[in-house]
């Protein structure tokens, strides 16, 4: 399968723009920004603390790029929330694995104070918010879900993944197939263009956007071209974000993304090698291999592939010989065998044994 040699170990990959050898079926979307690093409470923020409004408060945790969504922008959006009094959290859309879709302008009443945060962020930025009940879940609070206590401070984290200005608070659900396939499409290819000037940040960024309007939702009504048409601009975004992930060391994540692709579609030489690869580099030298040997089933040709195997087994044969070297001055060299100790008594006992037979023998001749 053509360009997973040239991707020189996916030093210098180019991104795949989509096609018919790229087609997949999908069963979930994953869209997930990289995963805060703190899971026991709110993050502790140190930035400067920046008053929004009379109720909600902003602190940046990461800072962002480009400008900041207009009124009726429909913004993709990741966040955690926790009631300020009892730290109990109560939403993450990171562990859901789907992001927040927020029209500004148009958002639910207990929304209001996270949609005055997010229309002050920048693409890309992350920051904690701390907003008053009275723009969160009011007086009652929430007893279904999610459950929160009455008149509850709502503290937020958030991060905007990105925001499409449609200038009429369009969601995703009144657009036509069409609309969604050419906006994730065009999506995709603003992703192909910063992951070719090395922003690997914000072209996952324009990916997990484009992701994000292929929901499960909308595939599963997709037959015939049109879902053929959004599965060849859905699955390059995968293999694309698990390219920009390799490059910058996160691993693990691009590995999730090549093994969404290849639950579905197993025979995926490019996922296979770029999870193979992130294996590799962690350490899983069996998984690895198997990804590789698949991978070269399927492609036998391919001389990058053959490669990783090598240096799969030069390793291999390194760490054995150094294991060797160290059990080998562990416990020393083998001793030599002693020779065994003699029984003096038995050989005098034998030595007198065989003298007495010779003197009876000399005897029994004179006596003839």
């Amino acid at each position: 399968m053509a360009g997973v040699e040239e991707e020189q170990q996916l030093q210098n990959s180019s991104v795949d723009q989509g096609g018919t050898d790229e087609i997949i079926t999908e069963g979930a979307s994953v869209v997930r920004g990289e995963l805060p690093q703190d899971d026991a409470g709110p993050p502790k923020v140190d930035s400067e603390v920046e008053v929004l409004h009379e109720k909600v408060t902003k602190q940046i945790i990461k800072e962002g790029h480009g400008q900041k969504p207009s009124k009726y922008a429909t913004c993709f959006v990741h966040y955690r929330a926790w009631a300020e009094s009892t730290q109990h959290k109560f939403e993450d859309t990171w562990r859901e694995q789907q992001p927040l879709e927020l029209v500004i302008g148009k958002e639910k009443k207990e929304m209001t104070g996270l949609a005055i945060g997010v229309n002050n962020m920048k693409s890309g930025e992350r920051a904690l918010f701390h907003v008053g009940w009275e723009l969160a879940y009011g007086k009652e609070g929430s007893f279904s879900f999610p459950n929160v206590p009455p008149t509850a401070d709502v503290l937020y984290e958030v991060e905007l993944i990105g925001f499409d200005e449609t200038g009429e608070g369009k969601t995703r659900g009144d657009m036509t197939v069409e609309e969604r396939i050419g906006t994730a499409d065009r999506r995709k290819m603003d992703g192909n263009a910063l992951f070719k000037e090395e922003k690997l940040e914000e072209a996952m960024q324009q990916y997990e956007m484009a992701i994000a309007y292929m929901g499960d939702d909308f595939m599963f009504q997709l037959f015939g071209k049109f879902r053929d048409m959004a599965l060849a601009v859905k699955n390059p975004c995968h293999l694309n974000m698990a390219a920009c992930l390799l490059k910058l060391q996160r691993y693990d994540e691009a590995i999730a993304q090549c093994s969404i692709v290849l639950a579905e579609e197993e025979n995926n030489v490019k996922a296979l090698f770029r999870r193979g690869k992130a294996r590799s580099i962690l350490g899983q030298t069996d998984a690895a291999r198997e990804d590789f040997l698949k991978a070269r089933k399927l492609a036998p040709q391919d001389k990058a592939i053959t490669r990783e195997l090598n240096l799969i087994a030069e390793h291999e044969k390194a760490v054995y010989k150094k294991q060797k070297e160290l059990y080998k001055g562990l416990f020393g060299p083998r001793p030599e065998p002693k020779p065994k100790s003699r029984n003096w008594l038995i050989v005098i006992w034998q030595w007198l044994l065989s003298l007495f037979h010779m003197l009876f023998r000399r005897k029994t001749r004179k006596d003839d």
